[in-house]
């Protein structure tokens, strides 16, 4: 591979990376790889300008926007540091400040870095007025009715002093003890479970119920203050201040002159970080001078006069006993490494998830090897490497099996797929309660009186074998002693308000393998009921625009089991939506052969409720900017990075008004 198409595939792999961390917050790899490849891509980028790419991951700052926040613009714009992970690069920096300043004296503020969710809280007269996200570094998402519901965050301020109206920059952080609690109810209740703090407090600051957001008792450090009338011209000084206003501002840290004193900082707390409460993944080095921060200024990125110095994850040597397996949901089947008892970032871990067959064969794993083991911030521990010369003689490899741990059948992968999949999704365990689970969710039948313990409670019991048993459940036989009659009640009337749920919800909470929501709309739109999808061949299933051929053969595979079929059938009988009604259908082709792109915040309807219209008018909703793109339909706030493509692309943008009026919605 030459170095342009390198620099393609960085690209490429970076924006998913960007996209996992901040939009899904289920990060793939860890932080000091992500690093390494944006290093790798800005030094290919720069022997090669020709390749200049205004959309490259170098020259902008990941987004964590939720299209279900109302977006504002930042007044001072948020941008991520520079990162670095040995003390040569922080001599490089001292050094470059150093220059910029032209030999001036300058001080150097040590902070720790704090890992969660950026917020900028604006404060007015003493009173909180707006939090907002990071976003993309010039406008992010408002939450500030979710910032209310944490403690450390000052409502009005207490103390005095403080400026008309001012910025402060902070973290909203997960405390261990928190984290570690949600990630237990989470296991018992066979959920996924967060990767890390930061993943955890993400998720929950988006959460729409601020309610949620209060039971999960995040915490929050103030770092940095930004104003037109700041109480003084050090960036030490006037954090120093914030804290005499009643915030909550980090006690560990420190002013300093020299690169000595930096280290000296570093090495204390990459060992004291251990017993703080919350999560931190490094050091932050900052100017204090706000003058000479100004003089600095700024890259397209980040500000030269800030970096930030990383902690290494810790790593441990420990033996691998047995590779055991399990079978998800789906019939997804993951490897895990059972293995000696040992300490790692505070806790004692003796399992780690081998990912799939790949993952083993990429490290030649045996059974008796030394390996290496990461947590850093994440709960999962990982394997990261292999002690080869500690292997022992009569050490076998580790072979990936070839039947189901849990009911015996024949193992399949599919094509373009990294996992083996036990096939039996009807007899399966593991699978026939995942299934009635992702049946009962929210964004499927939506019967939130039940949940995945009651399921497993009902499975154990024979109340349930599939889906369809959901409706036969009457109170008496869930009320227990007579004592629980009224929660029997809630449950039984949950299931019965579901035969009301959409036919296209109803498709994809079918759970046919690889059909998400998306597809399942599209089929439902394309078919109008059930018994046109269940008889459906090949050939029609792949002419619908996003069915390729994997999904294609799963739909007929299903609806070829007689097992469901029956379950199908027996839904109907107990009256649930098996085609699409009036309202649901096309009222029109006034949209037909048109793909619309949606963004914005509206004001005539919702952002569902255009693509609904959208929908039911013959057009078609896609979710991305290309060449194909017929227009977008753009409210307000809309993300300067698909303006930017649009205006690229060529693509016409049509506001609210124009887009009723054209076409007579």
């Amino acid at each position: 591979m030459d170095e342009k198409e390198r620099i393609i595939q960085l690209r490429r792999e970076l924006h998913e990376h960007n996209y996992r961390y901040y939009v899904l917050n289920q990060p793939t790899i860890g932080d000091q790889d992500f690093d390494f490849m944006m290093h790798e891509l800005q030094q290919l980028e720069a022997k090669h300008p020709e390749m200049a790419d205004e959309n490259s991951p170098t020259q902008r700052v990941g987004s964590d926007l939720n299209a279900e926040f109302q977006q504002v613009e930042h007044k001072y714009p948020m941008l991520s540091l520079a990162n670095t992970y040995n003390e040569q690069d922080v001599s490089d920096w001292y050094e470059s400040v150093r220059k910029g300043l032209a030999g001036e004296e300058f001080e150097v503020c040590c902070e720790m870095k704090y890992d969660g969710l950026s917020i900028s809280l604006t404060y007015v007269d003493g009173r909180l007025t707006q939090a907002v996200t990071r976003g993309d570094g010039v406008r992010g998402d408002d939450v500030t009715a979710n910032v209310k519901t944490i403690r450390a965050i000052p409502l009005v301020l207490p103390g005095k002093g403080y400026p008309k109206e001012f910025e402060i920059r902070g973290e909203i952080l997960m405390p261990w003890a928190v984290f570690e609690r949600l990630n237990k109810e989470r296991q018992e209740a066979e959920e996924p479970l967060f990767a890390n703090p930061r993943n955890a407090a993400s998720g929950t600051l988006k959460s729409q119920k601020s309610s949620l957001v209060a039971s999960r008792q995040l915490d929050a450090y103030l770092y940095y203050l930004l104003g037109e009338d700041l109480p003084a011209e050090g960036h030490y000084e006037n954090l120093e201040a914030a804290r005499q206003w009643g915030f909550k501002i980090s006690e560990g840290m420190r002013k300093v002159k020299t690169l000595e004193e930096i280290y000296d900082f570093i090495n204390y707390w990459d060992t004291e970080r251990k017993n703080l409460p919350v999560a931190t993944d490094g050091i932050v080095l900052k100017v204090n001078s706000l003058r000479q921060q100004r003089s600095l200024g700024f890259t397209a990125k980040s500000p030269r006069w800030a970096i930030a110095y990383k902690f290494k994850a810790e790593r441990v040597c420990t033996r691998l006993n047995e590779v055991t397996y399990q079978v998800g949901r789906t019939g997804a089947i993951t490897p895990v490494a059972n293995m000696d008892p040992v300490q790692l970032a505070g806790t004692t871990v003796k399992r780690a998830t081998l990912n799939n067959e790949d993952f083993i064969k990429s490290f030649d794993l045996h059974i008796g090897d030394y390996v290496y083991v990461e947590k850093g911030g994440e709960i999962i521990p990982k394997i990261v490497g292999v002690d080869i010369e500690q292997r022992p003689i009569i050490a076998q490899p580790v072979r990936f099996i070839k039947r189901c741990p849990e009911c015996g059948t024949p193992l399949v992968r599919y094509e373009g797929e990294a996992a083996w999949y036990c096939p039996n999704d009807t007899g399966c365990a593991p699978q026939i309660k995942g299934r009635i689970e992702h049946f009962i969710s929210r964004r499927a039948m939506n019967i939130d009186s039940l949940g995945p313990e009651t399921i497993d409670d009902y499975y154990r019991q024979g109340l349930i074998k599939n889906v369809a048993d959901l409706y036969d459940i009457q109170v008496q036989q869930i009320n227990g002693d007579g004592s629980r009659t009224k929660s029997a009640q809630r449950i039984v009337n949950g299931i019965e308000a579901s035969k009301q749920v959409p036919f296209e919800r109803v498709v994809f909470a079918l759970g046919i393998r690889f059909v998400g929501e998306t597809s399942a709309r599209l089929l439902a739109r394309h078919f109008k009921n059930i018994d046109a999808l269940m008889n459906a061949g090949l050939e029609e299933l792949q002419e619908i625009e996003g069915i390729g051929e994997v999904m294609a053969k799963s739909i007929i595979t299903y609806f070829h089991d007689n097992r469901n079929r029956e379950i199908v059938e027996r839904l109907r009988a107990y009256g649930l939506q098996m085609a699409l009604t009036g309202q649901q259908t096309a009222t029109s082709d006034k949209l037909a052969g048109l793909s619309i792109v949606i963004s914005g915040v509206f004001e005539h309807h919702s952002r569902d409720e255009y693509k609904a219209i959208i929908e039911q008018n013959g057009g078609k909703n896609v979710g991305s900017i290309s060449g194909k793109t017929s227009f977008i339909l753009a409210g307000e706030n809309m993300g300067p990075s698909k303006l930017q493509k649009a205006e690229k692309l060529g693509i016409e943008i049509v506001n609210e008004d124009e887009f009723l009026e054209r076409y007579g919605l």
